[in-house]
């Protein structure tokens, strides 16, 4: 239900942004709102994704977190620090998309979301797949990912919206 809420207070905070302010990009290596909203989308997919894998895995896995993962799970969340994933390995997120396409997409992954949630607790919970960051994770710590993620990005959203000379909380 979390995972709900933050989604659409995202939402709320995209119906405030020009096309000009979605896509502007303050320096090269820093992302535009856009790829901000772009990357939190097809990330919160890719973990849904492994929760499908979860539900229809049929045996039990072995593997636990990795150490980073298991800081993260026992605080909830991420550390307040900047994460950067060499471009090699995750390439730059589209800077491209309108803000209706982008509130489409947040909308398709509410309802996926959603959906997830409500079977969750039918999820075998020794059913697991591998975050190559986090270890084994299984689908109600995949969801929890998601909104740890999200929630995660508020910090760079703020500092982007700073960069426009928007108010934090626009």
């Amino acid at each position: 239900m979390e995972n709900l809420k933050l989604i659409e207070t995202y939402k709320d905070f995209l119906r405030n942004y020009s096309m000009e302010q979605l896509m502007h990009k303050p320096e090269q290596r820093v992302w535009s709102i856009g790829q901000m909203y772009d990357h939190l989308i097809v990330t919160a997919q890719e973990y849904l994704d492994s929760v499908e894998e979860c539900a229809s895995a049929g045996k039990e896995q072995e593997g636990t977190k990795t150490e980073f993962g298991e800081q993260i799970f026992s605080t909830g969340g991420f550390p307040p620090i900047k994460i950067t994933i060499p471009e090699e390995l995750s390439p730059p997120p589209a800077n491209t998309k309108s803000k209706e396409h982008l509130m489409l997409e947040l909308d398709q992954l509410i309802n996926r979301l959603d959906k997830w949630e409500r079977k969750a607790d039918e999820i075998n919970p020794v059913y697991k797949t591998e975050h190559g960051g986090f270890g084994w994770l299984n689908a109600k710590e995949w969801l929890a990912l998601v909104e740890m993620h999200f929630r995660h990005h508020l910090r760079q959203k703020k500092d982007l919206d700073e960069k426009l000379g928007l108010k934090a909380d626009h």
